[in-house]
């Protein structure tokens, strides 16, 4: 699946890849996800207007108790399978959620108002090659946040378990 180029989803690729937006949008989009989320009781993502989302919901690796982070997400195969790309807006560290995973790779997703267990795998070699050149294809951007940074972006398919 990939997204239209129309004007709009152009005008969005550029503003996600400015220095700006990595600077700003990790502090209101998850928080904004989030309450629109649960006031919709899981019918709603916001930034799912961009990219598509799941909120993910994995044991946090030191303290073992739940912690929900909207993503936004590449879906396969109609939404059996979804990549997960830890790009933290292009920013230096992996995001938190990527050390959950993969401490505690059982975890839930809510995808379109629907709760699915899946099991987390990081991708490597190969694999994670052909699932990067997909996710360029989708969202371009990301090429941008890997220039910037020194670590490798980690990728992760979760499959439903």
């Amino acid at each position: 699946m990939a997204v239209a180029p129309g004007v709009g989803v152009k005008l969005m690729q550029k503003v996600s890849s400015t220095m700006l937006f990595a600077k700003i949008a990790p502090h209101f989009i998850p928080a904004m996800d989030r309450a629109v989320h649960k006031l919709t009781r899981g019918k709603v993502l916001l930034s799912a207007r961009m990219l598509p989302g799941v909120i993910l919901t994995a044991k946090g690796a030191r303290s073992g108790e739940p912690r929900t982070t909207p993503l936004a997400c590449m879906p396969e195969d109609g939404g059996t399978s979804w990549l997960l790309i830890g790009s933290n807006f292009g920013r230096p560290g992996h995001p938190a959620w990527t050390g959950n995973l993969l401490k505690h790779p059982d975890a839930d997703v809510s995808w379109k108002g629907q709760d699915i267990a899946v099991r987390a795998r990081l991708l490597e070699g190969e694999e994670r090659a052909e699932a990067w050149t997909a996710v360029l294809r989708f969202w371009p951007p990301y090429a941008t946040y890997q220039a910037r940074i020194e670590r490798e972006i980690r990728l992760f398919r979760l499959e439903r378990r």
